[in-house]
């Protein structure tokens, strides 16, 4: 076994299941028995094998976490996605009937934890994060959404507009910030990205006419409140906070599409300070900044 690998390798070796296809299989059977709302949310084929190698710079997102602990009772995910070296042949007994005797993994070494602050997870594009992390997953049953980017498409066109009414009508409270589709950094962003005048603020437009849409549709009784907003600014990031808690941030690059940036996932930790409160603070400074859509 070369020393590049984790104990969660050693454990599927064991198994004959370190091949991606039978991985996926593996993690949907056990993604059933938790939440069927996890099947089909296995690691992309290219974080499969950083997971079976160590290069990785923390844990992955929390489902993927239960998924592989219930995978493997007795071991955490910390555990799994350790370095390992050996063969293997000493983890053939369960970890839940292994001795006290036996040597404990070793921890997943992390120089960089202290510049961590609380990033817990980074995705190489949009496109990977939202094959991991659906925005079901985000949204429901989320008491507060907070987001302000370009055209918004996770909440207006990723998530349906029932379940954006039946969060509505349950108590959320729906903060959007769009980029004003007729604004000059708009039309900036479109020759930055190279694409013909008006493609941008024709779907921002559409997005924002298709939450107006589920807003006037809520019940006179509904406990939520939804708040559309533009800004004229220079675009720097996509920001979504759900419940004060959780945030993603999504820097916009130069010369590439949205679904191509880099995304970090932040969630707030009250014993030390971090990105939560940096980005928390850019999106109350641009909704307050920003002018209501009539």
């Amino acid at each position: 076994m070369p020393a590049e690998s984790t104990l969660l390798r050693v454990l599927l070796r064991q198994r004959h299941m370190q091949g991606y296809m039978s991985f996926r299989k593996e993690y949907d059977r056990v993604a059933k028995q938790l939440d069927g709302d996890l099947v089909g949310q296995w690691p992309s084929k290219a974080q499969f094998y950083r997971w079976m190698s160590g290069d990785l710079l923390g844990l992955p997102y929390a489902d993927h976490c239960r998924v592989l602990e219930k995978m493997f009772p007795g071991w955490t995910a910390h555990q799994l996605l350790a370095p390992h070296e050996g063969d293997g042949e000493s983890l053939v007994t369960p970890p839940q009937r292994a001795t006290s005797n036996a040597p404990a993994p070793r921890p997943v070494q992390l120089p960089q934890q202290a510049r961590l602050a609380d990033v817990t997870a980074v995705y190489a594009t949009r496109t990977e994060f939202l094959h991991n992390v659906t925005p079901r997953t985000l949204f429901d049953g989320a008491k507060q959404i907070d987001m302000a980017g370009l055209s918004l498409n996770m909440l207006c066109q990723q998530y349906s507009d029932k379940s954006l009414m039946d969060a509505l009508e349950d108590g959320t409270t729906i903060r959007a910030l769009f980029l004003d589709p007729n604004g000059t950094y708009s039309t900036a962003r479109e020759q930055e990205e190279g694409l013909p005048e008006g493609h941008l603020s024709t779907l921002t437009r559409l997005n924002i006419e298709a939450l107006r849409r589920v807003g006037s549709k809520a019940s006179p009784n509904a406990k939520g409140s939804l708040g559309i907003r533009v800004y004229d600014e220079p675009i720097r990031y996509n920001i979504t906070i759900v419940d004060q808690i959780k945030c993603v941030v999504q820097p916009y690059l130069p010369d590439a599409r949205g679904v191509e940036s880099p995304t970090l996932v932040i969630e707030k930790d009250q014993t030390m300070p971090g990105l939560y409160t940096t980005f928390a603070q850019v999106f109350e400074s641009m909704w307050d900044r920003a002018r209501e859509v009539a």
